[in-house]
C-alpha cells in the first residue's frame, strides 16, 4: 500500500496542533513531576533507611520519565520544524511519503514502514 504525501495545507494545520497539543501534554507533565525528581533528604532522623531508599528510588524513576519526555519533546519540536520547511510526512531514507495513519500514531516518525522494518 503507498502513502500519499501530506501537501493540503489545512492536513499540516492539523498536524501541526496535533504537536502542540502533545508539547502542551508533556509540559504539564513536566510541572506535575517537579515534585518526584526533588533532592531525597538524608536525615535518618526524620525518615527510616527504608522510606529514604524508596524516596531516591522514586526519584530516579522520575528523572528517566523526565528524561523519556524531554526526548518526545525534542522529536516533537524537529516534527513541527519539519512541517515549516516542506519536509513533513515524507521518509528520511528512501524520501517517499509516511503514511498518513502512521504520523497519525506517531507525528516524529521519520521512516516509512519500509524502511523502519528494514
Amino acid at each position: 500500500m503507498e502513502a500519499i504525501a501530506i501537501t493540503d495545507e489545512t492536513a499540516l494545520a492539523r498536524f501541526a496542533a496535533l504537536i502542540r497539543d502533545r508539547l502542551a501534554a508533556l509540559d504539564e507533565d513536566d510541572r506535575l513531576g517537579k515534585d518526584g525528581q526533588a533532592v531525597v533528604s538524608l536525615d535518618q532522623q526524620s525518615v527510616g533507611r527504608l522510606s529514604r531508599m524508596d524516596a531516591l528510588q522514586s526519584q530516579a524513576m522520575a528523572k528517566a520519565a523526565q528524561g523519556r519526555r524531554d526526548a518526545q519533546k525534542r522529536g516533537l519540536r524537529a516534527a513541527l520544524q519539519r512541517i515549516e520547511e516542506g519536509e513533513f510526512g515524507y521518509c528520511d531514507d528512501c524520501g517517499d511519503a509516511i503514511a498518513p495513519a502512521r504520523l497519525e500514531l506517531d507525528p516524529t516518525a521519520t521512516r516509512c514502514m519500509s524502511c523502519a522494518s528494514g
